[in-house]
């Protein structure tokens, strides 16, 4: 068997010192087709183990709230979908991948492998983006991998104390599509009162799909057959995020605007390059981020790829962008006449 070089290892250890979680990676693609394997490890030190056993859990969660905020009964956290096994005494034994074997050389004795398989039709994770004065857990979907010690895997009388559990969040992230589609195309033709002939307006895109960070050219044209002055156009990329989960919430926020001088002609036709990123953005709360793990920055969220017959509901949270283009129509001031 192949060993895998790791660049980073990523663990967490318990409050009570007996269980440290170890990952490889934190990013794991959903490739439409699949999604990438979780494989990590767990060491344990069991002299105060007593009959307790060893779990791992993975859940994906909607978070809608801060923990601080879970009083009175309340829940903030709705769980989508969550799978457990046991590693303690051992019953799960996953076939060993590579990565397995680079964790188990770098933890030690005593270590234990776990695997989960996630669904492909589960949402990737989204956040939204706190404000300035906001504290604790961003809402929005996330998953957790978190070990824990119990005398059963999810009984609900069984309060299982926080030093007895490692967490670590982990990302499932959308794989952009190998095929890249014609770009869109629109035009719009319009009219004023007291003129004769109207202005049209054209965009169009090269292609349907852009990375993060790679720049957008907008091919626009403008034919002013009108008596009316174009004086400047605007460009716009709006998000929309909708909150399918728990209510209709649906919020438009602009990433990204420009606008431009047109010289008093008939025509303009140019290509204009935009690039929306999260740096211009950074103080809009409740904007659509990829999932935010610690300490590290992400991107404005991708758009949702919705599968065909997949119930909206399960993903949570929808992003979607549109990019709007207005014209600035200088007005005629009315000539007073006298006699």
């Amino acid at each position: 068997r192949f060993s895998l070089f790791v660049h980073r290892v990523f663990k967490k250890t318990s409050g009570n010192g007996g269980l440290t979680l170890y990952l490889g990676k934190r990013d794991y693609v959903d490739h439409i087709a699949s999604v990438d394997q979780v494989d990590g490890v767990v060491k344990l030190d069991t002299k105060d183990f007593g009959e307790r056993k060893v779990f791992v859990q993975l859940a994906c969660a909607f978070r809608y709230g801060s923990d601080d905020l879970d009083v009175m009964g309340l829940c903030f956290r709705k769980d989508i979908w969550i799978q457990h096994v046991q590693i303690y005494p051992e019953s799960h034994k996953p076939t060993l991948s590579p990565m397995h074997d680079t964790l188990l050389k770098k933890a030690g004795d005593n270590t234990y492998p776990f695997s989960f398989e996630i669904p492909k039709d589960l949402p990737c994770s989204v956040s939204l983006q706190p404000g300035p004065d906001d504290k604790g857990k961003a809402c929005g979907v996330d998953f957790e991998i978190k070990t824990y010690l119990a005398m059963d895997k999810c009984s609900p009388d069984e309060k299982i104390d926080k030093k007895d559990t490692a967490r670590l969040i982990i990302r499932k992230i959308q794989y952009a599509p190998s095929q890249v589609g014609a770009g869109p195309k629109a035009e719009i033709c319009k009219s004023f009162m007291m003129s004769d002939k109207p202005v049209h307006l054209e965009a169009a895109m090269e292609k349907d799909l852009y990375f993060h960070g790679e720049a957008i050219p907008i091919k626009i044209k403008i034919n002013n057959e009108s008596n009316k002055t174009v004086k400047k156009f605007k460009i716009t990329v709006d998000q929309t995020t909708d909150i399918v989960l728990y209510s209709a919430d649906k919020y438009t926020k602009a990433v990204y605007t420009q606008e431009e001088t047109v010289e008093p002609s008939s025509t303009y036709e140019n290509t204009l390059s935009i690039t929306p990123v999260l740096a211009d953005n950074k103080e809009k709360r409740g904007l659509a981020l990829d999932g935010r793990l610690k300490d590290e920055d992400t991107n404005l969220a991708s758009t949702t790829v919705l599968r065909q017959g997949l119930e909206k509901d399960v993903l949570g949270i929808l992003v979607s962008y549109k990019i709007k283009i207005n014209l600035m129509v200088a007005l005629q001031a009315k000539r007073n006449s006298t006699t």
